[in-house]
């Protein structure tokens, strides 16, 4: 199971969010490349690059930190948020990022999403399904549907899918434990996703359940930046 750092950006800085609420802030770092050297440090090979002004403002902002980290680290980045259309989509690309994660673009645009995932292919495009209450919400979280996410999941699959990262946004950055049982029945439904757990995550007995639910990666954020899981603790597992 691939372990990958959250890095969630807002003017310029390292930050985390309390369920996806913006008024809720804490920043870690000012400077994001220092932070992401650490990890490469620590024997880290991938990290979740969020860029959240992006995502409230439906256009890619933060290219220039993508840029940074992709031409100064060895890291396989994974970027999202504000990708709402072609421009935003082969900037992030061109900026350095290995794979991007769409959430808004499959609701908002699906005929878009349809042609980048047959533009770049399924090793790149990874299915954002964040969701509250099991209803997908979209745009940096700011837009509640009425989507299941086990009726978008599948038919996304259907359609090529093969990577999914998928947020219970009442579990994230509460250091409450990931949702468990969400994940068994998405993989349950769906035996050959690629799931990538996020939200959550506290201690490393976390980690080794979401392994063994069979999930593919585990992205973990505020439990790194608050000291419950050390990036020695995480050597295992790398």
């Amino acid at each position: 199971m691939r372990i990958i750092p959250a890095i969630d950006i807002i003017n310029g800085e390292c930050v985390r969010l309390s369920k996806g609420d913006y008024s809720k802030r804490t920043i870690y770092s000012k400077n994001v490349l220092e932070v992401t050297k650490n990890f490469e440090d620590h024997g880290i090979q991938f990290v979740h690059l969020v860029d959240l002004d992006g995502a409230k403002q439906n256009q890619i902002i933060n290219q220039k930190i993508l840029e940074e980290i992709s031409t100064k680290t060895n890291l396989t980045i994974d970027f999202g948020g504000g990708l709402k259309s072609e421009k935003d989509i082969e900037i992030a690309f061109e900026s350095g990022a290995s794979q991007i994660t769409l959430g808004s673009l499959p609701v908002k645009n699906s005929e878009l999403f349809l042609e980048t995932l047959e533009k770049y292919g399924s090793e790149k495009i990874i299915l954002g399904a964040d969701a509250k209450n099991e209803k997908i919400a979209i745009s940096g979280w700011l837009e509640e549907s009425e989507i299941d996410i086990f009726d978008f999941i599948k038919e996304k699959i259907k359609s090529g899918i093969e990577y999914v990262i998928s947020t219970d946004i009442d579990k994230d950055g509460m250091l409450e434990g990931p949702s468990f049982e969400l994940y068994q029945k998405i993989i349950a439904e769906n035996p050959t996703v690629k799931l990538i757990a996020s939200g959550g995550i506290t201690s490393t007995n976390d980690l080794v359940q979401l392994k063994q639910l069979g999930c593919e990666g585990a992205i973990i954020g505020k439990a790194l930046y608050e000291n419950r899981i050390s990036l020695n603790n995480l050597k295992p597992f790398l």
